[in-house]
């Protein structure tokens, strides 16, 4: 049987036919030009009107196409464009107008931003960076015609008492007929001085201002309202305060007895004049704000002047700067609500959120509070860090989850190189495959050394970015500038000429 099968397959050996034309490797078989690699065609695109000709082999590129040009794709060149904004309201692809972005110093997360600010420029949106601490954003905000105010000790002052653009806008939803509305708008104002208020006593003190003390604050602002002219300062509230009117005292519970109401005042008082005589926090909030802040256009608080070794100050101008940020645009709400002014959406951005959040109390719950209610205020938000371990490098075990949750409730997240040991702390807020996370390490090694030229490449992960929407897969990126961007966005001005100290002085003698 076995002698017949063989017989049987010896029989039936198929003869090897040769092909008619050659297929996509040339001719088959030894010496016949048949080749071991395919080379990719050339690809080009454009539109349909532009390349109209080449219709039948013409694919979508698959990325979305809704937003600001932000970059390429890295496998397929395709075009992406995104901003946080355009995907929300328009592309309806996020559930929150907000990112969040991480990656490691010096791989373009902030100029990634700037891309999306200046976009979103373009689209009729305001970006407000509200506190900027190196600073990156002050040359785009020029750039775009914006306002530049600049904080600092001796360089500019932050009333904090100034209801800004409130009152003004009360008066003129008041005049059109919007009492309920103008007396909102008044009330907010009112509120956000008060919160400003014991913030900055929370700040000197290192702890809160007791109920009784936050009461009689409430109670001498609006003493203050009635009766002062003008705009007051934190010396008119201490002065009003130590004057102890009858509509303080009965707050104060002195009993009618003018000695214990100066026992109960006295800690407040001494807190107030550390506020306003140039104690650690210096002048910034005791004067007269220096260039109030407008709402009809881009905006920067330039805080770069603030030492980073004055925590408290740089924790206390970081609050009033998102105070009176979010005043104006609770004012542009109220009058766009009316109709008496045209509906405007802000960007605010909060770039290296990591020195925000451990600069002191209260900074966490500020930014918690913000990252869930920016839908309700019409504004798309972009915070930026370095990586998850700082969010979570936070003394208490509350403002650790609290920091996790910023990255969480995020309506996407965009994230640069990253080292492995960061994997595991992303992964449990945002699901990265194994793919991801293995392009976002390799994204971050260092740079190669050229040896004919004596210097460094530059980083293989500068400008690439992956941009996660909740548990989709991730779309990377490449963000080259243009030539434009690259004069705007230069942060190494002040490394453009060598140091000549040691020759000069040799010149000299």
């Amino acid at each position: 049987m076995m002698g017949t099968r063989q017989r049987g397959s010896k029989e039936r050996k198929p003869t090897r036919l040769r092909p008619l034309r050659p297929p996509m490797r040339g001719w088959l078989g030894r010496g016949r030009g048949e080749s071991t690699y395919l080379q990719a065609p050339d690809e080009w695109r454009g539109t349909t009107v532009q390349v109209c000709g080449l219709w039948p082999y013409a694919i979508g590129t698959g990325t979305p196409m809704v937003g600001v040009p932000l970059g390429r794709h890295i496998h397929t060149g395709a075009t992406l464009c995104c901003d946080p904004i355009a995907w929300f309201q328009r592309a309806k692809l996020i559930s929150n107008p907000s990112a969040f972005v991480l990656g490691k110093p010096g791989l373009g997360k902030s100029t990634c931003v700037r891309r999306m600010a200046t976009g979103l420029s373009g689209y009729g949106v305001m970006p407000l960076v509200l506190g900027d601490l190196k600073p990156d954003y002050v040359a785009l905000i020029r750039a775009l015609g914006g306002q530049v105010i600049t904080l600092g000790r001796g360089r500019g002052h932050l009333n904090v008492l100034d209801p800004g653009e409130a009152t003004e806008a009360a008066h003129r939803l008041e005049s059109r007929g919007y009492r309920r509305e103008a007396a909102q708008v008044l009330a907010d104002a009112h509120g956000r001085r008060q919160t400003m208020v014991s913030a900055l006593l929370s700040i000197m003190r290192s702890a809160p201002p007791s109920d009784r003390e936050e009461t009689i604050i409430d109670r001498a602002l609006r003493v203050l309202d009635a009766r002062h002219p003008g705009v007051p300062v934190l010396g008119d509230l201490l002065r009003v305060i130590k004057d102890g009117p009858d509509e303080v005292r009965s707050v104060a519970l002195d009993r009618g007895d003018h000695r214990r109401y100066q026992d109960i005042t006295e800690n407040l008082e001494a807190s107030l004049i550390g506020l306003t005589s140039g104690g650690r926090l210096g002048e910034t909030f005791s004067r007269q704000t220096t260039s109030p802040m407008r709402r009809d256009t881009p905006m920067v608080y330039d805080v770069s002047a603030v030492d980073d070794s004055e925590l408290d100050l740089q924790a206390a101008t970081l609050l009033a700067c998102w105070s009176a940020g979010f005043g104006t645009v609770n004012v542009a709400n109220a009058l766009a609500d009316a109709g008496l002014e045209p509906r405007r959406h802000y960007f605010v951005i909060l770039d290296e959120l990591w020195r925000a959040l451990r600069a002191g109390r209260g900074m966490v719950d500020r930014v918690d509070a913000l990252t869930r209610l920016n839908r309700q205020r019409g504004v798309g938000m972009a915070m930026i860090s370095h990586t998850m371990s700082d969010l979570l490098a936070l003394p208490a075990e509350e403002d650790r989850m609290k920091a996790k949750g910023f990255v969480e409730r995020s309506g996407m997240v965009i994230c640069g190189g990253l080292p492995s040991a960061e994997m595991p702390q992303l992964t449990s807020a945002v699901p990265f495959s194994f793919t991801e996370q293995q392009m976002l390490i390799g994204w971050q090694d260092p740079p190669a050394w050229d040896p004919a030229t004596g210097r460094e490449t530059d980083p293989p992960g500068r400008g690439k970015f992956l941009i996660k929407v909740g548990g989709r897969p991730g779309i990377p990126i490449s963000v080259q500038l243009t030539s434009v961007e690259r004069g705007i966005h230069d942060t190494n001005r002040l490394w453009h000429e060598q140091s000549r100290i040691s020759a000069d002085r040799q010149e000299e003698s």
